[in-house]
């Protein structure tokens, strides 16, 4: 296992149909740029729809004389709380990714040391474990609750 620290920052130039593929070497400068791209982007899309919550939240202020509406409401925003919470904490994991990207240690497996399949990373750009790795922790976590 060979981690680098990264040095590049937008300074790669990727073809618009860059995949990052098994058969290259793994983090290497243009795949890591195309996760820290895909993990700036996906954290700038999150962070619109949070501003757009928050403004929501405080815009639907209304009195509404029916007990069901005044339910109804009190539902809606506990969903759109719950939401915005879930999407901060996944803010906080893009974050997290975004740092071991620029210490060298961005898609190497927490439990194994291994590389994480780039399909896997692509997939899910917050991965810290393996495909393997993953498994066998639900695995466990199944026979914990049995």
């Amino acid at each position: 296992m060979t981690k680098k620290k990264s040095t590049t920052k937008n300074s790669i130039a990727l073809p618009r149909d860059y995949v990052p593929g098994d058969d290259e070497d793994f983090m290497n400068d243009r795949m890591t740029e195309y996760f820290r791209r895909k993990l700036t982007a996906w954290r700038e899309e999150i962070t619109a729809q949070t501003r757009g919550t928050v403004e929501y939240l405080q815009v639907e202020r209304v009195n509404h004389p029916d007990p069901t509406d005044v339910a109804t409401y009190n539902a809606d925003r506990q969903l759109e709380l719950r939401t915005k919470d879930r999407l901060r904490k996944l803010v906080r994991k893009i974050d997290k990714a975004i740092v071991r990207i620029e210490d060298g240690t961005y898609g190497y497996c927490e439990e194994t040391g291994d590389p994480i399949s780039p399909r896997r990373l692509d997939a899910r750009p917050i991965a810290t474990l393996s495909i393997e790795a993953q498994e066998m922790h639900e695995r466990s976590e199944r026979m914990r609750a049995s």
